[in-house]
């Protein structure tokens, strides 16, 4: 009994204890359940790393704000690992900077981690050997590294306070994209440089061939380079901008920075507005480009691109030579008191040899100055600069130094401060449209007065066209044809319609429009009846075809001449609207692959447009013909496709008026006798002014299967509309087959729809026309097939636009991967039956679905 009280006693002392330590148990389970929970949660949301913290691959993603993150990723088709900076909010994660460049990791085991003397690491978990390092040689306190809302990834000492001092930042290791505070430069103490390079390819971002760095020798500029070789040259800065970029102006998106010392010479720019990102990207193929994000649709749009023109090439003209774009297709001329060094290869334009003065200066204090206005300033590696005398100060200096041969201010701030010097030959000068500098040049004193007689005389030649041409001309034609005519031309010159005809019952033609208020017609005007003689009354021998204006015959002139005339039909679906608008357009241009207007007749109820005849007749002649094709062997037809393009691109950019064709297919490319094409039929083009970019309208016009899907659809036309044309045109010319009708046993595609098969399928040489040998040319070809689909992409903003067409053509660089093109079935468009009849027929009216 006893025994059992004490055992009773034991047991209820003990129970409470057992209590007690299970509660406490529970309690430290807890605890220790939260604090790894809190652990896993710091460490996920990481914004620093300090030693003993690492980032793993697929585990942690570092974000500065809403902008960046820092991360593991593969580019492109590539199975290596890369450790990178990226957009956090772009969908295709646009890498703006990677560690790794040269070495990637074969898997998912890379972690980056900070050791104890401040250097950030990348390892390999199953080796733990070390990829790549920051190799930092300060010893740190308590180093932590921070990726910046910037996206600048920094190093720097935990104990600081000061938000700047940065002990390593990513910022000095710039990769192919140039970001908001980052420099291009150098440091002229350490020697430390920072440019930009471009990536292998897009699945390779090891330093590729293609960089963007600034040059501090002479006066410092920009260039861009392929290996050693200069490409292009942005030009030197003259307080502003570099001279040869009149684009990049102040605007709401960014600021530019650009300073030069004893001890530093760099290039950066900052954004406005930190909710509109911006960057400058330099891509494998070499291309320089600044895009700016738009958050309505999460994309990146293209503000403005470096190399536009031919005129950007480095040294396309040589020294002492000057390149106009505007001169196209002869673009290069020799500074005055400079000829050709080499004539004749000037003349088959190979300005590489550039010009020598003739004659020599006599060198004396006689000797003068010609003033250039609006130029990109030569080159200034070999310049002397002096920034704080005025510019008679500079030329007294450039006179007094029988090398000296130009003189400019280097900064056009406050109307001109600074002196820069050139000695012996001015390189890479090019006229501008606006905004550039004027550069004096040295001429000898016996050649001022030529050349300013000269210039006086082309001025005067200028003052007589325009209006005063016309009105010598009608006051000839009063003096001719009496007072009658006379009254009859100065009421309809008052009601601003131009008379075209010749007698009583001529028609008027006329356009009312702003942009042709002021045009002046500047065409002969051919008789009726020497036309008929000309055509043999318009014999049936002497018809060379017809089209949607009407049909076009072969004359010869009295004297010899060949011409070609088409006589626009009273059933033709065009009208004297289609002829009107031909006559005003073509007769302003000027180019050697645009056909040429030699003139018209308008008499009675005749309408016809008198041309250059074209012996080899049109394009689709030879390409769509089994027989005749096999004369179009690759050399011809790539030199076709350049001369289309350069036609194009002179509409679309280099003409007076922004031109858009809208009816660019094989049937309206002529080729003369040495199978040059010729851009021809202008009655359905469009023209735009100033800043408008497209248009839209209700009468759609033009030709199944070269229409792009926004004009056909919507009736929305742009620059876009004639790549998209150009684009079919391309992939016709390469497998010699039309778009519309062509026909496979596999599926029921168009030839845009067959190319993009073969070309996800890796089969991209079975388009090629069996009666090409390609075995030399495959490359080009393949090249040309890969532009094709790029210039036929369903989204007008995924085209590239002709410039930008033309450098691809004649490049070797990789190009963007094509998306999927617009119309590339036979039945994604509902048409007309008539149009059905004619797969070249064009259509003049149709209502938009």
């Amino acid at each position: 009994m006893g025994l059992n009280s004490v055992w009773d006693d034991w047991v209820f002392d003990f129970v409470p204890l057992l209590s007690t330590f299970a509660e406490m148990l529970i309690l430290y389970t807890t605890i220790i359940i939260i604090y790894f929970f809190l652990l896993i949660i710091t460490t996920l949301s990481l914004d620093t790393i300090t030693v003993g913290q690492s980032i793993k691959d697929g585990e942690t993603v570092v974000s500065a704000g809403n902008v960046f993150e820092l991360g593991f990723f593969s580019p492109g088709k590539s199975s290596g690992r890369y450790l990178g900076i990226w957009y956090k909010n772009d969908g295709e994660k646009s890498v703006a900077w990677v560690a790794n460049r040269n070495t990637s990791i074969s898997d998912s085991s890379g972690f980056l981690s900070i050791n104890a003397k401040g250097n950030l690491v990348l390892r390999m978990n199953s080796t733990y050997h070390s990829v790549w390092s920051s190799n930092t040689s300060t010893r740190l306190q308590n180093p932590v590294a921070v990726l910046l809302e910037s996206g600048n990834l920094v190093v720097k000492d935990g104990n600081d306070n000061n938000p700047g001092n940065f002990f390593w930042q990513s910022f000095d290791y710039p990769c192919h994209t140039l970001l908001p505070g980052m420099k291009i430069g150098q440091n002229l103490v350490s020697g430390k440089e920072w440019f930009l390079s471009s990536w292998k390819s897009i699945d390779d971002p090891a330093p590729g061939e293609f960089t963007v760095l600034v040059d501090p020798h002479g006066f410092p500029q920009s260039f861009v380079k392929k290996g050693p070789e200069i490409l292009y040259r942005a030009g030197s800065w003259n307080g502003l901008r570099w001279t040869g970029t009149p684009q990049h102006e102040i605007n709401p998106v960014y600021t530019y920075e650009f300073l030069s010392n004893e001890k530093e010479v760099f290039y950066k720019f900052e954004i406005r507005n930190r909710s509109v990102p911006s960057r400058l990207a330099v891509s494998p193929s070499g291309d320089v480009q600044r895009f700016t994000w738009i958050d309505r649709t999460h994309t990146w749009a293209k503000y403005s691109t470096l190399m536009i023109d031919l005129c950007d090439k480095y040294a396309l003209c040589g020294s002492n030579a000057s390149c106009n774009i505007n001169k196209s297709p002869a673009v290069c001329e020799c500074l005055e008191g400079f000829a050709p060094k080499s004539p004749g290869e000037w003349e088959v334009f190979d300005w590489t040899e550039g010009c020598v003065r003739k004659p020599p200066l006599p060198c004396n204090h006689s000797d003068g100055f010609l003033k250039y206005e609006s130029v990109k300033l030569p080159d200034t590696s070999n310049s002397w600069v002096d920034k704080n005398i005025s510019l008679v100060e500079c030329e007294k200096l450039c006179l007094n130094n029988c090398s000296c041969t130009a003189y400019a201010n280097s900064d056009v701030r406050g109307g001109g401060t600074g002196c820069l010097l050139w000695f012996n030959g001015l390189l890479d000068t090019r006229k501008l449209t606006e905004k550039g500098q004027a550069l004096y040049l040295r001429v000898a004193a016996s050649q001022l007065d030529n050349i300013d007689r000269t210039r006086k005389h082309i001025a005067r030649r200028r003052q007589l066209s325009g209006k005063k041409r016309v009105i010598i001309i009608v006051t000839c034609v009063i003096s001719a044809i009496g007072l009658l005519v006379l009254g009859w031309i100065i009421f309809t010159w008052k009601r601003k319609v131009r008379n075209q005809g010749k007698t009583g019952n001529s028609q008027d033609i006329n356009d009312n429009s702003e942009e042709n208020k002021n045009d002046d017609m500047e065409l002969l005007m051919y008789d009726l009846n020497s036309i008929a003689n000309a055509t043999n009354n318009f014999a049936d021998k002497n018809k060379l075809g017809e089209g949607g204006f009407g049909p076009v015959y072969k004359g010869t002139l009295m004297e010899g001449k060949e011409i070609a005339i088409k006589r626009l039909s009273k059933y033709s679906g065009q009208g004297i609207e289609e002829f009107k608008n031909e006559v005003i357009l073509i007769a302003k241009l000027q180019h050697r692959n645009l056909v040429k207007l030699l003139g018209c007749c308008i008499q009675r109820d005749e309408r016809m447009l008198i041309y250059e005849y074209m012996p080899n007749k049109s394009l689709d002649y030879f390409i769509f013909d089994k027989t005749r094709r096999e004369l179009l062997d690759w050399s011809k037809r790539i030199q076709i496709i350049g001369g289309i393009a350069r036609g194009l691109l002179y509409l679309h950019q280099d003409s007076r008026l922004r031109i858009i064709h809208r009816d660019l297919k094989a049937s309206n490319v002529l080729l003369d006798n040495e199978m040059n094409p010729k851009i021809s039929d202008f009655g359905l083009a469009k023209t735009f002014r100033g800043d408008q970019t497209k248009g839209e309208t209700k009468r759609i016009v033009g030709t199944y299967g070269y229409m792009s899907p926004e004009y056909a659809v919507d009736g929305i036309f742009s620059v876009k509309s004639d790549i998209f044309s150009f684009g079919v045109l391309l992939l016709e010319m390469v497998s010699g087959r039309r778009n519309r009708g062509f026909y496979h046993a596999d599926h029921n595609h168009n030839l845009l729809g067959h190319a993009w098969r073969l070309w996800n399928e890796e089969r991209t040489v079975e388009l090629i026309d069996q009666q090409l040998d390609y075995s030399s040319s495959s490359s080009e070809i393949l090249r040309c097939i890969h532009v094709g689909l790029l210039c036929v992409q369903q989204r007008p903003e995924d085209r590239p636009n002709m410039s930008t067409v033309a450098l691809m053509l004649g490049g070797e660089g990789s190009l963007p991967r094509p998306n999927q093109p617009g119309f590339f079935t036979e039945r994604n468009l509902t048409e007309p039956e008539s149009s059905s009849l004619n797969n070249e027929i064009t259509i003049s009216l149709l209502e938009p679905r």
